[in-house]
């Protein structure tokens, strides 16, 4: 391409001095075509096609390839058509005879060419996005994924993220409670994609039908919920851009914490910590621009949402309830009853009608056992054989006075002593294990081995009162027998004279 500079000269030649365009050519050692360009154009125009690209080998070819290309667009990405298995088709199935680059080079420019546009938004404010994102994590010294959910409010850029063991509904629900509280309110309308913890299908008139939960989520803060078109993530695409940031800003290196709460209030700081920030394009920060958010945002209810998983089930023949794959203990008067569990994040409460008959904390394992002892004693008090077998006591770690008082109940009174122990256990169905394992060391003390005697001296410490034990209720124990002084044996013993005999 010729410089400028000689476009300049050459125009001024013949424009300006009358030079005739051969003349001007044979002056300036250019072509007189040349000359005849620089005069048409005051610059040079670039490289500039008259005809269509000719491509021989490949032209017979191009309506194949665009058919294939078309029939691409029905299949998942990880089975679509690389440039290189289309050439092999084209060489196998239609005899092309051409090389693999002008296949290459034809496929780039149509995906080229049919590249989504997108249109710039305004955002106003009081609006916001929600999506997870996943990252990794050393929770308690061990390295898993975690999965968090970043909100965004898109006119001033101000967000929030809380972090969970995994992408459930409890997790979903919780967030939001959170983030309304950290935001002062809540948003006017909440753009998802169509995440099934929100929308359990997806109608033909493009309308959504509503978990059961989102539903109540939603009538709950009374905010509009709209959703972006099926894998199409530019649709909130101010939130898409969130979720990166804030793993690569947050979360890089990988956070070590000792527990979720931390963590999360760790994420919490680093947002409110970037409040200061400028953005580019913006004059404010987005703390300044964030008051015009809160100006729109809808006060909050006055009782947050219950953030949980609602599921009934019925207990088994264990006394166990099964939720989200893993086995809960209950009383096992509630054997073989429906009862309604309700999951939150960090725990599993089980309700019978309005009674509250278990809290757990939550597992995150698969298949496993939760149990609490104190649902079993009332059952192994009636099968004292299942004592040392029973897998709810297996790990559950009691004072040493509680083993030295069984070994001296059954070492007394047999099986009857292994009763009377499982009494004592469950004394803790009432009172504090400090209480109880106070009223078993009293009771050794004393002498006093019994469930009776370690109930009264439980009592008389709750009460602050003296103890008062009677004796003879504990048939088994040595009596010991003390007789009256007389004053002629104690004269006795003080002049030195022989031993008093009674």
């Amino acid at each position: 391409m010729k410089r400028v500079e000689l476009y300049g000269r050459v125009r001024r030649a013949v424009l300006h001095k009358g030079v005739s365009r051969r003349e001007a050519a044979r002056i300036f050692g250019i072509n007189r075509r040349t000359v005849d360009k620089m005069l048409k154009f005051s610059i040079p125009p670039g490289y500039r096609r008259d005809h269509a690209v000719k491509r021989p080998k490949l032209d017979g070819f191009v309506g194949i390839i665009d058919a294939i290309l078309e029939s691409d667009k029905t299949v998942p990405k990880k089975q679509k058509h690389t440039s290189k298995r289309v050439f092999e088709r084209l060489r196998d199935e239609h005899g092309f005879t051409g090389g693999i680059t002008i296949v290459k080079d034809y496929i780039h420019a149509s995906k080229q060419r049919q590249r989504e546009m997108f249109v710039p938004l305004a955002h106003p404010p009081g609006h916001a996005q929600a999506d997870f994102g996943e990252a990794l994590a050393v929770i308690g010294g061990v390295e898993c994924k975690i999965h968090f959910l970043v909100m965004e409010l898109p006119h001033s850029d101000a967000c929030f993220l809380k972090a969970y063991p995994a992408e459930t509904t409890e997790a979903f629900c919780d967030a939001h409670v959170s983030a309304f509280e950290f935001f002062g309110g809540v948003p006017v309308s909440v753009l998802y994609d169509n995440t099934k913890i929100a929308v359990a299908r997806i109608l033909g008139d493009g309308k959504r039908k509503r978990t059961r939960v989102f539903s109540e989520l939603v009538s709950h803060y009374l905010f509009e919920d709209r959703f972006g078109r099926p894998g199409k993530g530019n649709d909130k695409g101010k939130v898409e851009g969130m979720v990166g940031y804030t793993r690569r800003n947050f979360m890089v290196p990988k956070p070590r914490f000792a527990s979720f709460d931390d963590l999360n209030a760790y994420l919490a700081q680093q947002c409110r910590r970037r409040m200061a920030d400028r953005l580019r394009g913006h004059k404010g920060t987005i703390g300044e621009r964030f008051t015009a958010d809160v100006a729109a945002l809808r006060p909050l209810p006055v009782v947050a949402y219950d953030a949980c998983d609602k599921q009934s089930v019925r207990v088994s023949s264990l006394s166990l309830v099964r939720y989200r794959g893993n086995d809960y203990s209950v009383p096992t008067q509630y054997g073989h009853q429906e009862v309604l569990v309700r999951g939150y994040v960090h725990e599993v409460v089980i309700a019978h009608g309005t009674e509250v008959i278990a809290k757990h904390r939550r597992s995150w394992e698969k298949e496993d056992y939760i149990f609490d002892p104190l649902h079993y004693l009332a059952l192994i008090e009636q099968k004292t054989n299942a004592l040392d077998q029973a897998a709810p006591l297996g790990d559950w770690e009691l004072p040493q006075s509680f083993i030295t008082l069984r070994r001296l109940l059954e070492a007394r009174m047999g099986k009857a002593g292994k009763r009377e122990f499982v009494q004592v256990l469950r004394l803790l169905e009432t009172f504090r294990m400090e209480d109880v394992e106070a009223g078993i060391t009293s009771a050794l003390e004393r002498g006093t081995i019994g469930f009776d005697a370690v109930k009264h001296l439980v009592l008389c410490r709750i009460e602050r009162r003296p103890p008062r034990l009677d004796m003879t209720v504990y048939p088994y124990l040595p009596k010991a027998h003390v007789t009256v002084t007389s004053a002629d044996d104690y004269m006795a013993l003080l002049t030195g004279g022989g031993r008093c005999q009674r």
